[in-house]
């Protein structure tokens, strides 16, 4: 059968009715107008940075909060409205965004906060010291107030935080420009590997972030919905189970947001009118197996052998897999790819490891005179599991391997 021409594809796709009218709406990128239940955090953070428009120097501030419970949305919206109330005042107040999963060294930092001020400084190849020094040369142009927030804070520390203390003593070496921090974070504990120095400094005031609960992320969605949505497009029961589900995960808002974005995907691709409650269902599924298949695209290849091992010993029947079976398995695959065998001691933290992500679920029993043993159970399907292993090329010579079991079988 021949197959259709792509302009036919997708213009028979196309003819299909979409249930939105902005799925945009429902990304984490997405800053709305307002924001429900943070009223206090917002008006807090607005009392701190508001000496900007005076064209003073805002104390620096730490934002903490498990993910999904609006830091980011907050300090993204209160920055929109101080430039646009800088504007009408004719101050120039300057909000800079950077997310430091992304921009995780001190040079890339640098270059990129440089960048955002009109200098073309290349990515990499300049001593740091010499793009410190342009970008304050840059700056102290003119007369005006910058806020520099670092979203994800912990993940630059993890590579040292000389950048950080640079920055909190930069207004010492302005005569024009003045800066602000902020650093927002997921992590309440990051702060303890900074530089002591560099915590008071940073930590001058700290705005804490509590969980949504279900009623308050029901509120959330209802709100995203009537932009997001075509009018009776959603089951009524299709919102509740989204907070109920986001509740469970430490009332995770951007969580509820997925939820509701790809259960309207589902009902969209299979051409139905409206979003019911088992596409829900559906999507949490979908969602999970995506976030563990990404958990395990990025693990190291010792663990990944370690995981691979596990789903061998499940494929050959063993219900009950102890760490000793494991072990086993993994020093034939490691000499089958011609990789380092790690001690049993090494593997059994590897498993642990893969039990804290959620791939494994590894229990301790006892054997009675034989001692006590982990038993490991699988939390990931088998089959798209296998498939992110393969990706990684030195593990593609294992696949049809058959390794050789010396143990009963568990049954």
């Amino acid at each position: 059968m021949q197959n259709k021409s792509l302009d036919g594809l997708f213009q028979e796709l196309l003819e299909n009715e979409s249930l939105f009218i902005n799925k945009e709406v429902l990304r984490h990128s997405y800053t709305p107008d307002s924001l429900v239940h943070r009223d206090n955090q917002i008006n807090t953070l607005a009392a701190i940075l508001v000496s900007a428009l005076r064209g003073d120097t805002p104390s620096n501030v730490l934002i903490y909060g498990k993910t999904g419970t609006g830091k980011t949305a907050v300090t993204r919206h209160v920055g929109i409205e101080l430039e646009t109330k800088g504007e009408s005042l004719g101050t120039s107040c300057k909000v800079v965004y950077l997310n430091c999963e992304v921009i995780d060294t001190q040079y890339r930092l640098l270059a990129n906060l440089s960048r955002q001020f009109g200098e073309d400084v290349p990515m990499t190849g300049w001593p740091t010291d010499q793009v410190f020094s342009k970008f304050k040369e840059t700056i102290d142009s003119e007369k005006q107030v910058i806020i520099i927030i670092l979203d994800e804070i912990d993940k630059l520390i993890k590579k040292g935080d000389d950048v950080l203390y640079n920055l909190s003593r930069i207004n010492t070496d302005l005569k024009n420009a003045k800066v602000s921090m902020m650093g927002v974070s997921n992590d309440l504990k990051f702060t303890e590997f900074l530089d002591p120095r560099v915590k008071s400094s940073l930590g001058e005031e700290e705005i804490i972030f509590p969980p949504y609960d279900a009623d308050q992320i029901s509120d959330i969605l209802y709100e995203r919905a009537k932009i997001a949505y075509k009018e009776d497009s959603l089951d009524e029961m299709v919102i509740p189970l989204c907070a109920a589900f986001a509740a469970q995960e430490h009332g995770d808002a951007r969580r509820a947001l997925d939820l509701l974005r790809v259960a309207g995907e589902i009902a969209e691709r299979d051409n139905r009118s409206f979003v019911s409650e088992q596409d829900v269902k559906n999507a949490q599924e979908k969602i999970e197996i995506d976030r563990i298949v990404e958990v395990v695209r990025t693990l190291p290849t010792q663990s990944k052998l370690t995981l691979y091992s596990v789903m061998l010993l499940r494929n050959s029947g063993y219900k009950n897999v102890t760490t000793g079976e494991v072990y086993n398995v993994y020093r034939q695959l490691c000499r089958q790819v011609d990789m380092d065998v790690l001690t049993q001691r090494r593997v059994t933290d590897l498993m642990s490891e893969l039990d804290m992500l959620g791939i494994v679920n590894a229990v301790v029993v006892s054997k009675g005179r034989y001692g006590r043993t982990k038993e490991i159970v699988l939390s990931v399907p088998i089959n798209s599991t296998t498939k992110v292993l393969f990706e990684d090329y030195r593990l593609k010579p294992l696949s049809g391997f058959k390794p050789v079991l010396t143990t009963q079988l568990h049954l």
